[in-house]
């Protein structure tokens, strides 16, 4: 039987400082999943689809994308086939994580599309590491800029296939300070849509 690392990742759950959710998986589909990505349960990211249908992270701010859920897509749904593109996790106000290979031989890695500035960057951490991060105190730094006072209860309340949808939105110099514009729960595949369309528009993409 192989060694799965979901130990090592229950570990950092278990002494994460902000409240991190396991969310159920069915075993077919994970299984299912874990074929269709052609990895094991050795990987994080193996142990990750296996074990969960995604993990919701800091209240649900960000939303790592495992065997699937009723609200969250399995990783395979958020795979673009031959482009070694795949989406691995979301956050409450849009963004995307998506672990890549950026130049040929070299390593993948996790970028980040966010919808403060609508590009996407090179976090230059592969995925064990990035989820590392995530589960040990990253996120808040990482989103010092998109909080406001006030959005643990907010965001706690937003279903995880939603999101939160900003008037202005946070690319725009009105929408930067997120306490003073208008917020609304939406779709969240209506919400990335929307920010991939912006900066498309911009000539971002």
């Amino acid at each position: 039987m192989e060694q799965s690392a979901w130990s090592e990742i229950w570990a950092l759950i278990a002494a994460a400082s902000y409240p991190v959710k396991v969310l159920p998986v069915d075993p077919q589909r994970a299984e299912a999943c874990l074929t269709a990505l052609g990895i094991t349960t050795r990987s994080w990211l193996g142990a990750v689809v296996a074990n969960s249908g995604g993990l919701a992270i800091d209240h649900g701010w960000l939303r790592v994308l495992g065997g699937g859920h009723d609200e969250l897509p399995d990783l395979t749904a958020e795979l673009i086939p031959g482009a070694g593109h795949l989406v691995v996790a979301f956050d409450v106000m849009g963004g995307q994580f998506a672990w890549l290979q950026a130049d040929p031989g070299a390593r993948p890695t996790v970028h980040y599309f966010g919808p403060e500035d609508l590009t996407w960057q090179d976090l230059e951490l592969g995925y064990g590491e990035w989820l590392e991060a995530m589960l040990t105190g990253a996120v808040t730094g990482f989103y010092g800029g998109l909080r406001w006072p006030g959005w643990e209860v907010e965001v706690a309340g937003v279903a995880l296939d939603q999101g939160i949808s900003a008037l202005p939105p946070p690319w725009t110099t009105e929408g930067k300070d997120l306490s003073t514009v208008s917020r609304k729960p939406i779709r969240l595949a209506e919400l990335v849509s929307v920010h991939q369309g912006a900066a498309r528009q911009l000539g971002f993409l």
